[in-house]
């Protein structure tokens, strides 16, 4: 078996094992969306790009070991489109989560989630009526209300204490009212109205002490989901970048040790150029 031959296979390995935090990452989305961010249908790009490189790789690595032209040619021709794809996802995900931020509150280490710091496509996706049911029914269901619940020796956590939390973007949004609305804090998901006036915001009297309420129909708490689902994304989207330009330049030295074999079959002197026809393909291997 000739040395180029030993190096694909060996490049089919790699990219084999560059498939693992692609579809790991995917996974980890999944497992993000079944009890944090709740958007159920965004990991599964990722899944299938990934599982799709570790099939391919398999047949790049059957070709490279048993000499078989027609594996070859199927795996360099996949992995493009492979390629293009998570190029394009890469793309898409940092298009949809390239707005909106916690902004920071006066004598709090927690954020505040507005939507309309919020707009595009996912911000539509998140706010409609159907979508935004079963969101705002996954994120009650998954009780993540509930587990900011603290005590110390039986004794609740007191307010300074809570203020000096760092809470997540859903904690922070859907599980508590905004600050803006002068509510005065009882414990973790129980706030009582101030002396003062209920601030100005939608999200004031949509506040509900009832525990299967709360702020689940709150601007804040929409615009906290897509705070986590930005968070989420843009992790991912790291180390797809980096595992994208590994793809790429095992890609470019797979073509370059193929082309080398495919000159060899046909006993052509290294560094010859030969036109096989009047006008070659554009695109060829």
């Amino acid at each position: 078996m000739r040395t180029s031959n030993h190096l694909i296979g060996l490049l089919n390995f790699f990219t084999f094992l560059a498939s693992i935090p692609i579809l790991g990452g995917g996974i980890w989305l999944s497992s993000r969306a079944n009890n944090t961010d709740c958007l159920k249908f965004l990991q599964w790009p990722l899944i299938v790009i990934g599982v799709s490189i570790m099939v391919v790789s398999l047949a790049g690595f059957a070709g490279a070991c048993y000499r078989n032209t027609f594996l070859m040619y199927l795996y360099l021709w996949a992995m493009f489109f492979i390629i293009a794809a998570l190029i394009g996802f890469v793309i898409f995900a940092y298009a949809v989560t390239d707005k909106g931020s916690g902004r920071p509150v006066l004598n709090r280490v927690y954020l505040e989630y507005h939507l309309q710091d919020y707009s595009g496509w996912l911000e539509e996706r998140v706010t409609s009526q159907s979508y935004w049911m079963k969101i705002s029914s996954c994120i009650r269901d998954s009780h993540v209300c509930a587990k900011t619940r603290r005590t110390y020796n039986s004794i609740p956590e007191s307010a300074e204490m809570f203020y000096l939390r760092k809470l997540s973007p859903v904690e922070s949004g859907c599980c508590k009212p905004p600050t803006e609305c002068g509510y005065v804090y009882q414990n973790e998901t129980v706030w009582i109205p101030g002396g003062g006036l209920v601030g100005a915001d939608p999200d004031c009297v949509n506040w509900n002490n009832d525990q299967g309420q709360l702020c689940y129909n709150c601007n804040s708490c929409k615009a906290g989901v897509l705070a986590s689902i930005r968070k989420s994304w843009r992790k991912v989207s790291v180390i797809n970048i980096v595992i994208l330009i590994i793809l790429v330049i095992m890609y470019m030295v797979a073509i370059a040790a193929f082309r080398h074999n495919k000159r060899i079959d046909n006993d052509e002197p290294y560094g010859e150029t030969r036109m096989e026809k009047s006008q070659p393909s554009r695109i060829h291997f």
